[in-house]
């Protein structure tokens, strides 16, 4: 059995022209001379490098389609039929107090200084991609007004068009910055934050710096990596000029721009775009320790760091040495994660899928915990798009868990809104739309709310961000019940015992008890008693 289809994916507009493929390889069973396309060895034939990437750039979001042997589909959740954890305090639990609506979703994260949400969940980091900074205005004020933290990923101030950089290559002025870090305060209502990503480049560049010279911002986010990609982000440039440019500002470009013979290929047409990527990091014990000292001496209240689904050993080194500089919150982002671009084989074929390296880290902070340690607050992402996955993850990884980064699912309703907007204003519904109402309030249920909490402002508020508050709204609906009936009213009490494994497989990965014997001695004393 394959846990993928290779050769073939519509992420990179390849297909198999026959119905039957070779498991192992994806190649047709009878490849024919002659054949006008298009499995991945038949485009990469005549586009090479092209078809490492999904497309097309800066208008699609790409996820990979390994199914890999565990997920968390192999865990339950369980209802019990009797107490009320995590009421407020003197409340005593009965049918009038322990309602699903009175359930409190808010989480927080933080050493000290403490970031609270609404809801358990806030965006994967919205970088350098076209599709991040065409959709900015709708992800940035939809997390806002949902209370929920937004990632500006890495390389913003780097690809900025208008970036001044001074004698020493420093960043001067980003207006793209600016316009990230202010479209999000706006309408930040003290739930949530945004927080600004660096990478080797940005370090460079001096973007800790800028962001916190000029915006005072309180928390800066180091990266090791991600679970979409094992190597620095990538954006596609389809400009010469633009190409040079940013090799000109230190990033690695390919094909070389300033060859001639590229050139010359890129004026006949034959390359059409080019590459930018970012450079891979070295991580040191003492390096680390000393750049959060040094970002905290630059006015930083909190410190944070997000990395992907690299090995192990990797991973304790994120969890030691983050518990050792007392950082904020470790993001750890599991394989194979969602992009705006990432090379489409790595994306499917590297790194520790999430079950597998949440399963991991729980196991390394619980022998971090029984030496004395702190564990940092821990955030885990790589592929959740709804509120039961997200109850998973922060039971399965209680009590150092308090949240779950979530990539394409937060961007999907910001692209929906914004989509609808354009077909308002176009007088184009879809029926898909219109079956639903012609116009914003009658489209969206939430209008009325909205429309209530901000008045006049609501003409202010891009229908992308309603979008994103929406869906918000029935995460946070179906994350009360499913908390309430398993008695969780508080997103505190919430535990490993809550879950069941559904396959000895998934109980010996997880640790998680399997159904078959999961609470048995409570149900045998009662058979007993």
């Amino acid at each position: 059995m394959n846990l993928r289809r290779p050769n073939a994916n519509e992420a990179i507009g390849t297909f198999n022209r026959s119905r039957d493929v070779a498991p192992m390889s994806g190649i047709c069973t009878r490849c024919v001379d002659g054949c006008r396309g298009g499995c991945d060895i038949w485009l990469s034939s005549f586009r090479g490098r092209e078809v490492l990437y999904p497309g097309p750039f800066g208008e699609v979001t790409a996820g990979a389609g390994k199914d890999y042997p565990l997920d968390y589909s192999h865990l339950n959740i369980h209802g019990y039929a009797v107490g009320a954890k995590g009421l407020p305090e003197g409340v005593e639990g009965n049918s009038d107090t322990a309602v699903f609506s009175e359930v409190d979703t808010e989480t927080d994260y933080g050493w000290d200084r403490k970031v609270k949400m609404k809801v358990p969940i806030f965006t994967g980091a919205l970088g350098s991609t076209d599709i991040a900074g065409a959709n900015w205005e709708h992800f940035a004020i939809g997390a806002a007004i949902s209370g929920i933290t937004l990632v500006c990923g890495e390389n913003v101030c780097g690809v900025d068009p208008d970036l001044v950089i001074d004698r020493r290559g420093k960043v001067v002025s980003s207006p793209e910055m600016d316009r990230r870090i202010e479209t999000y305060r706006r309408f930040h209502e003290g739930y949530g934050e945004i927080l600004v990503q660096m990478n080797v480049e940005d370090t460079r560049l001096g973007t800790a710096e800028y962001v916190s010279m000029k915006h005072e911002l309180d928390t800066l986010e180091l990266k090791w990596g991600q679970g979409a990609k094992c190597i620095g982000g990538e954006i596609k440039v389809r400009s010469l000029d633009r190409a040079l440019e940013l090799q000109r500002r230190g990033y690695i470009v390919r094909p070389d721009p300033s060859r001639k013979d590229v050139q010359q290929a890129f004026q006949d047409g034959s390359i059409k775009e080019f590459e930018r990527h970012s450079r891979l990091g070295f991580v040191t014990r003492e390096g680390f320790l000393e750049e959060v000292d040094r970002l905290r001496d630059l006015g930083f209240k909190r410190v944070t760091l997000k990395t992907g689904a690299y090995s192990m050993a990797e991973l304790a080194m994120a969890l030691r040495y983050g518990s050792e500089a007392k950082i904020d919150l470790l993001t750890i982002d599991g394989a194979p994660g969602g992009t705006g671009m990432s090379p489409w084989p790595m994306m499917n074929e590297w790194g520790v899928p999430t079950f597998y390296l949440q399963s991991l880290a729980w196991e390394f902070a619980e022998r971090l915990a029984k030496k004395g340690m702190r564990v940092p607050d821990l955030a885990m992402a790589g592929g959740f798009s709804s509120e039961d996955g997200v109850f998973k993850a922060i039971a399965m990884g209680a009590p150092y868990f308090k949240a779950v980064c979530m990539g394409r699912a937060l961007m999907i309703p910001g692209m929906v809104g914004k989509n609808i907007q354009k077909w308002i204003e176009a007088g184009e519904l879809p029926k898909s739309v219109s079956r639903y109402g012609t116009t914003a309030r009658q489209l969206f249920v939430t209008y009325g709310e909205l429309a209530e909490r901000y008045g006049r402002d609501i003409d202010n508020i891009p229908l992308g961000a309603m979008g994103i508050y929406t869906y918000t709204q029935k995460f946070q609906i179906g994350l009360q019940q499913l908390m309430a009936g398993s008695r969780n009213f508080s997103l505190e009490t919430v535990n490993r015992d809550d879950l069941m494994a559904l396959t000895e497989e998934a109980a010996k990965v997880s640790g998680i008890a399997y159904v078959m014997d999961a609470h048995r001695d409570a149900a045998e004393e009662i058979l007993e008693g």
